[in-house]
This record gives C-alpha cells, structure tokens and sequence, in this order.
C-alpha cells in the first residue's frame, strides 16, 4: 500500500484529536475532574478493543510487560492528566499549539535514541518553520497577555510525554500488532491512574452522565479520539517511523481553532491563521524525503 495512504490517514487522525481538546474542555466545564473525563474515556476505549484485540493477556516477557507500562504512563495516564488539568485552566488554543512541540522533542529524542534518525536539512527546516508557525499564533498580540504559567508547564508536560511515548512504541511496534500494544496502553493508563482516586475520590454525580453533553463528549473521547485514534496511530508509527508521523501533531491546532472559535468563543487573530498555514507548510516540507 503506498505511503500516501498512511500520511493521509495521519492527518485524519491529528484533526480529530485536535478537536478532543474542546471535548475535554466541555466536560471540564461540566464539573468532571481531569483523571475522571480520563478514566471514563479509557474504560470505554478498553472495552471496545477487546472486540478486536488478540485474546493473550501479556506479552512475551516482563521487560515487554515493562515496556508496555511506559507505554501506558507516557501516552495515557500522564499525558492525559496534564494536557486536561492544563485545558481546564488555561484557553484551548493555548494548551494545544503548546502540546504541539511533541515533534521537536520527538526528533530530538530520536537523535539521541534511534540509530535511523539523522537531521536533514527537510527535518529541520521544516520542523523550524512549523514551529514559527505556532509562535505566531500563541504570540499574536491575545493570548501573550493571558497565559497561565501554570497550564502552559502542564502543557509542556504533556508535550514531553507525548515524545517519549512515540519513541518507546517504536521498540515493541516490531514484536507485537498495533491493536495488541493500544490494549496494553489502555490497560496500563487505567492501572496507573486508578491510585490518584484514593486521594481525590470520585466526586462526579452519576445523574449528570443523562446530559447529553457528557455523555456525547465522552463517547467521541472514547469511541473515536481512544479507540480508534490510538489503534491506527500505532499501525502508522510502524509504517512511517517515529519522527514522520510525530511531525503530523504540529496540524493539531487546525481543528482545535476551528473548533473552539465555532463552538467556545475563543478568538483568533488573522497573524493566528497565518501561523497555521505556515504549520502546514512547515509540516509537508519535514516529511518529504
């Protein structure tokens, strides 16, 4: 199959998780805490992959066991707990082209790690101009007055997280399917946030689960951002490598614009706009050969 299909197939993913953002950001507003809208999002995810996911339970041995924990911490239960603490106290916009340096702390985590990673001058010209491209937008004149260092750290976090979990896949991706690890990350995301709710109890009411709201944004974050998403994502970084598909995290606050100026009212600026042209750019010119 040619490549172009699994670079498509990128792209598709990274707006829809562009647009999990504003999910989150609703259920935030809704009254669920970050590890709650997580926890949620993951069981539904879980339980679905099991209808497609091998019937082994482990993996060859406990160092892959191991391996696949990271997974689970990296891309799930950390991440998700400092980009959603991050959206629920700073704007949309902010905490996306923020978690958006994934790529650059991928590649720079490849450099040092994976032996098939050098920097040319596509990787990074094209990573620099994408990154111009997110300044642009998070400096356009709005939001440098409203940034929370808190959220904007967390957001970091996040970022840093994302890296690292694109770079360990790497190393089981050729041992195992990619339905098989994103049950493991599923698993493991679970197990490692559940120790969170013997300090901060579950307080979301079960009534409100009726709310269309909730349950609608909880069934996409599941459904489609969870389940899907990471099934495939994982099947791509196995077709294209790490540091491409990692590049394809700069187009997420594409969607993330569109969707929060349609839906929450957070303005954009034509510099912003301009910006994310130049990501796409920048984003087509570090994945050319």
């Amino acid at each position: 199959m040619s490549n172009v299909f699994y670079h498509l197939t990128a792209v598709i993913v990274v707006l829809f998780w562009g647009a999990t953002f504003v999910n989150s950001k609703f259920l935030l507003l809704a009254g669920m805490r970050a590890e709650e809208i997580f926890l949620v999002r993951f069981v539904l995810a879980y339980v679905c992959i099991w209808f497609i996911s091998p019937r082994r339970l482990w993996c060859n041995n406990w160092k892959d066991e191991a391996w696949m924990m990271l997974l689970g911490i990296t891309g799930g239960s950390l991440y998700f707990l400092a980009e959603n603490i991050a959206v629920g106290i700073s704007y949309v916009n902010n905490v996306s082209f923020i978690v958006c340096t994934a790529p650059l702390w991928t590649t720079l985590l490849g450099l040092l790690l994976l032996k098939d990673v050098y920097a040319s001058r596509n990787l990074f010209g094209g990573s620099l101009m994408a990154l111009i491209g997110m300044g642009m937008v998070i400096f356009n004149g709005h939001f440098i007055l409203r940034l929370s260092p808190v959220g904007d750290l967390l957001a970091l976090a996040a970022a840093l997280c994302w890296a690292v979990y694109s770079i360990l896949i790497k190393f089981v991706s050729g041992r195992y399917g990619a339905v098989f690890i994103t049950r493991k990350v599923f698993f493991y995301g679970i197990v490692t946030i559940l120790p969170l709710f013997a300090f901060h109890p579950w307080s979301f009411p079960v009534s409100a689960f009726a709310n269309p709201v909730v349950w609608g944004n909880l069934l996409f974050l599941g459904l489609i951002g969870s389940f899907a998403c990471f099934a495939v994502w994982s099947y791509i970084i196995h077709r294209l490598g790490a540091i491409r598909t990692s590049n394809y995290v700069y187009l997420n606050p594409i969607s993330t614009v569109i969707i929060s100026a349609l839906f929450l009212q957070e303005p954009m600026t034509a510099v912003a706009y301009a910006g994310s042209a130049l990501i796409l750019v920048g984003v087509f010119i570090a994945n050319k050969k």
